[in-house]
């Protein structure tokens, strides 16, 4: 007879003995599943193994004629090259800083020979690019137009440029500044509108969204010919709050002059506001056109 513990290690409750049938039957079924079942790969039919073969071989000739493919360069005008088309023509970025400074000074190269010079490009790169430059048919033609006496500059050269009030100024006459959409006039004329009327051009400098090229040409469009009402603040008397409304202060920098007053005593001009902390000393000139000293 089987001792005590041995014969406890057998005996099973019915929850058990039901968990072990169970079990046994799977068991049982997954072999019989793996001896009757067919697990060998179906084969492919031979006439649609060639059909997949014929387009295998069209897959391939693609590919090779993908990888072969040069992109397609179209005739440009190389005054005109950005940096991201220098460097798809293989141009250094040394070469394509020269041309960019070039332009700067608002002068053009007319010519293959002209556009190595200010580059500096290798000769097998000008060889490569050369037949793509596209000039315009005044330079191809330079002898018919000198002898009309025309030239760079004149055909460059437009009709002086009537510069308008800038408090005045409509959204069409904002957007007429090349670079100036319709978000950038409107904000514009919201920042004036907000400002009750711009008292200097330097104002544009702290308008967001503006590029300093934008800025440069609102500035040479543009001017203060009517000033506006302003209602000016007396920076030795007035409190935090009153401070606090003038453009560009809050109420960090209206404490700040507070404070400084209180030290220092009168604050006497432009410059003082300069030796006040925390201070925007960028913008101290145009504040204190909203002061009274």
């Amino acid at each position: 007879m089987l001792s005590t513990p041995i014969k406890s290690f057998f005996q099973f409750n019915a929850a058990q003995r039901f968990s072990l049938i169970l079990l046994l039957t799977l068991v049982i079924l997954l072999q019989l599943f793996y001896v009757f079942m067919d697990f060998t790969p179906t084969e492919i039919n031979p006439a649609e193994q060639k059909q997949w073969l014929a387009l295998q071989g069209k897959i391939d000739s693609l590919k090779a004629v993908s990888k072969n493919t040069k992109p397609k360069i179209y005739p440009f005008n190389p005054n005109f090259i950005t940096d991201f088309k220098g460097y798809k023509l293989g141009m250094s970025i040394a070469e394509i800083d020269r041309l960019l400074a070039f332009r700067k000074t608002n002068r053009y190269v007319n010519s293959a020979e002209e556009f190595q010079q200010v580059t500096k490009i290798s000769d097998s790169l000008l060889a490569k690019i050369s037949p793509y430059f596209k000039f315009p048919d005044w330079v191809k033609n330079k002898k018919d137009f000198s002898r009309q006496n025309f030239s760079f500059a004149s055909a460059e050269k437009k009709k002086p440029a009537v510069i308008k009030d800038i408090n005045l100024a409509t959204q069409q006459d904002l957007m007429d500044v090349y670079g100036i959409g319709p978000a950038l006039s409107e904000r514009i004329l919201k920042e004036k509108e907000k400002l009750g009327g711009f008292v200097s051009m330097e104002q544009m400098d702290f308008i967001w969204g503006l590029s300093p090229d934008v800025i440069e040409k609102l500035k040479q469009s543009f001017r203060i010919e009517s000033l506006p009402a302003i209602k000016k603040i007396p920076v030795n008397t007035a409190t935090i709050k009153e401070l606090s409304k003038v453009p560009y202060l809050n109420y960090y920098s209206a404490k700040a002059i507070v404070t400084f007053r209180s030290m220092n005593g009168e604050i006497r001009n432009a410059e003082d506001l300069t030796k006040i902390k925390d201070f925007p000393v960028e913008k101290f000139k145009i504040i204190a056109l909203y002061l009274g000293f």
